[in-house]
């Protein structure tokens, strides 16, 4: 028998992340991907702001800025897909319905599948900083401990997202796979990923300072052009990521109990 801790059963957890990291660990392919993506877009705009960084004196002060924001960027982006993966592999194999007749509950599936989109994003996202200071002479580490507060914020919204998605697939389905790829990419353009919310439109400004990323790279850029750390700013992204990280696990748990009242959990597969 399993110690449960407040009807939670860290057994049951550990050996649900094992599962995956076993699949994971066992396949050149899976890895090889999680590192492929991050390394192409680190080289590509490396080189695109190492070129930029000899034309004016803004632009190179904006070397740093610009990396940084596709490193994090990319770690968002990998946190999320990382929950939904895990979570469509038992799909695509079809073992959602035997996962769901053993003792497994739907909070102890739900907290393993959003581990193992944190340790998929560790596994593809370190060494690509890693070479980002080999290649460029740049290291994201140099933001010291308030890069830990962007990458804690990033991934609390990354699995919010991303626990929202697998419900919403387990609900309707295959069908609604594409949303666990593209939903991330509708937010970019209002995250000020790569400038200022002020660049934005008025009206587009309130609907960014609704999201917890847009607080993350004005936070970065304060850190990396005036080195000033903006608790206010970690404040405010913190408040909201515990929103949307109730809202994401209600609108889960919503999505998996109308998906079992409707038999929906033992007819899904590829």
């Amino acid at each position: 028998m399993s110690t449960e801790i407040l009807g939670v059963s860290p057994g049951r957890i550990a050996a649900m992340v094992r599962r995956h990291w076993y699949l994971l660990s066992g396949s050149w392919t899976r890895v090889a991907e999680l590192i492929y993506w991050p390394t192409v877009q680190m080289i590509m705009w490396g080189f695109m702001t190492q070129f930029l960084a000899g034309k004016t004196s803004y632009v190179a002060q904006a070397f740093g800025v610009l990396l940084s924001g596709v490193m994090l960027w990319d770690s968002l982006f990998r946190v999320q897909l990382g929950v939904a993966i895990s979570f469509l592999e038992e799909m695509w194999s079809r073992n959602l319905g035997n996962l769901f007749v053993s003792p497994l509950r739907p909070t102890e599936f739900a907290a393993s599948v959003l581990l193992m989109g944190l340790i998929r994003t560790l596994v593809g996202v370190i060494p690509v900083t890693l070479m980002a200071w080999w290649f460029f002479g740049f290291s994201i580490y140099s933001m010291g401990l308030a890069l830990a507060g962007f990458f804690l914020s990033l991934t609390l919204f990354g699995w919010s997202l991303g626990i929202a998605v697998c419900g919403l697939i387990m609900r309707y389905g295959l069908g609604a796979e594409s949303v666990a790829w593209g939903s991330m990419f509708l937010l970019l353009p209002l995250s000020a990923v790569y400038y200022p919310v002020s660049v934005l439109p008025g009206w587009l400004q309130p609907i960014a300072w609704s999201l917890p990323p847009a607080y993350v790279f004005e936070g970065m850029r304060s850190v990396l052009i005036q080195h000033v750390v903006r608790y206010d700013l970690l404040a405010g992204a913190f408040a909201l990521n515990a929103v949307y990280l109730m809202i994401g696990s209600a609108a889960f748990m919503a999505w998996f109990e109308a998906a079992r009242r409707r038999g929906l959990l033992l007819g899904q597969g590829e």
